[in-house]
């Protein structure tokens, strides 16, 4: 397969120049006190020039390969960027056969909030809500630099979202756990009244719902490019300012074996959501499920008068959910089509037929109105579905090396580089919005140091239940 190759990032061979004389007794940055990126591990050249009144130190860099440009490859690099000091000299190569935000993550319907349908916070919901939000700034100010001739489109709706409850047996439940949560995302018990004053073709069958006022709608391909044009601008503001120590790559293609990248890399961090388990050493041997789903795009007719959504409205939240994107237009979903193996974004005509017959009518039991919109297409997805622990359905992450380096029983692979660690950041499931973020972090955090033990337990117990 042909690819493609976008380089952000100033280069001198394969090695960054340092411009100001070396310091020798400058403290190293945070991984270079771990062994594995020691001093000595770090390789250095030292030229002699008569432009230079001392010797000039080229240190290589660190090489790290992020597979997948979906919501956590994207805050894996953006995280790798930030926890470096300008001086720290790395290259981020991001592979993705179909480019940024081409699989599950943009299509995804991109309505953020910490609660689960019962209304309870989250794992870790506070801490995912606030670092979701910061990213999502990070990129509305990327978006907003750019050229100002070409129009800007939103990446963000802040109108809220709001939940009908439609099952009996969660009335009281809804309505106790509202009485919980955060500050930054406040929860609401209304009645069907003040549901009608929200959306005025809204449908209450229990005479209950409950309102999120700060939860937001998300454009994700709007948002996922915005977050590439933030780690961008992040290399070249550095570059502008003397630090021609950051490099970071899109390579358009994708990765079948990991030990193809072995010696090449320092660390490869896996973030493929569901194509993890197409990689040879990962296939069969993570606790995922593949879940695809449809999404599909309605716009209301202009002669249509009087039923355009508000521009203040919030998105709803049902058996179906509708992400409303302006007046005018929705994305509606989703279908769950368990262990499919269709990693197709495109749908056919009776994939189609089938999602609609499907969708309409949950959407119609609490918005009427969705009768009066018409179908302008649909997009598919493959969710990568982690297995649910006393903590709920949370991601997996952690080092995969004893994975990778045996062939699948208990024989050591020796067609590998000890150089090279490999880590996983998988199994985001239908939360791949509000979990990114934070975790993408912590990941990054954990590959700098090349310390496993940064990441919480719950989300590497998996490795010791794995068989």
């Amino acid at each position: 397969m042909s690819s493609s190759i976008i380089n952000t990032g100033i280069w001198s061979g394969c090695f960054f120049f340092r411009n100001n004389k070396p310091n020798p007794n400058k403290s190293l940055p945070p991984f270079s006190r771990n062994p594995k990126y020691s001093s000595s591990y770090m390789k250095t050249m030292v030229l002699s020039s008569s432009s230079f009144h001392s010797s000039t130190i080229l240190e290589q860099p660190l090489k790290f390969a992020v597979l997948g440009a979906g919501f956590a490859g994207l805050s894996v690099v953006w995280n790798l960027l930030q926890h470096t000091s300008k001086d720290s000299r790395i290259c981020i190569d991001i592979y993705d056969e179909v480019g940024i935000g081409g699989g599950a993550s943009g299509i995804s319907g991109g309505l953020l909030h910490p609660y689960s349908p019962k209304a309870k916070l989250l794992w870790k919901g506070a801490e995912c809500w606030k670092e979701s939000l910061d990213l999502l700034n990070i990129a509305e100010r990327a978006n907003a630099s750019k050229d100002p001739s070409i129009e800007t489109q939103n990446l963000v709706w802040r109108r809220g979202i709001l939940r009908p409850v439609t099952n009996t047996k969660n009335t009281d439940i809804l309505k106790e756990n509202s009485q919980n949560f955060l500050e930054s995302c406040r929860l609401i018990s209304i009645d069907k009244y003040g549901a009608q004053k929200l959306v005025p073709d809204i449908c209450v069958p229990l005479d209950s719902a409950i309102y999120m006022p700060q939860a937001v709608n998300v454009h994700p391909p709007r948002y996922l490019q915005a977050l590439f044009t933030a780690c961008k601008n992040l290399v070249n503001d550095l570059a502008a300012l003397g630090y021609d120590t950051k490099e970071i790559n899109l390579l358009q293609k994708s990765v079948h074996s990991l030990l193809e990248l072995s010696g090449e890399y320092d660390a490869v961090i896996v973030c493929l959501g569901a194509k993890a388990d197409m990689v040879q050493e990962l296939s069969g041997r993570i606790p995922l499920r593949t879940c695809r789903g449809v999404v599909t795009h309605l716009e209301l007719p202009h002669d249509v008068m009087g039923k355009e959504y508000g521009d203040h409205s919030p998105s709803i939240l049902s058996d179906a959910w509708l992400a409303i994107q302006g007046p005018w237009n929705l994305v509606l979903g989703s279908t769950w089509d368990w262990n499919s193996r269709n990693y197709s974004p495109h749908v056919s005509a009776s994939e189609t037929l089938n999602a609609l017959e499907e969708l309409i009518p949950k959407a119609s039991a609490v918005y009427s109105s969705v009768v009066n919109w018409e179908f302008t297409g649909a997009r598919a997805g493959v969710r990568s579905m982690p297995p649910l622990t006393p903590y709920g359905s949370i991601p997996l992450l952690g080092c995969v090396d004893d994975i990778v380096f045996h062939d699948g029983g208990n024989n050591l692979n020796h067609k590998h580089s000890s150089k090279t660690k490999y880590w996983l950041f998988g199994g985001l499931g239908a939360r791949g919005l509000l979990y990114h973020g934070w975790l993408g972090k912590l990941m990054a955090r954990a590959v700098l140091s090349c310390n496993e033990s940064l990441l919480p337990s719950e989300l590497t117990s998996w490795r010791k239940t794995r068989h």
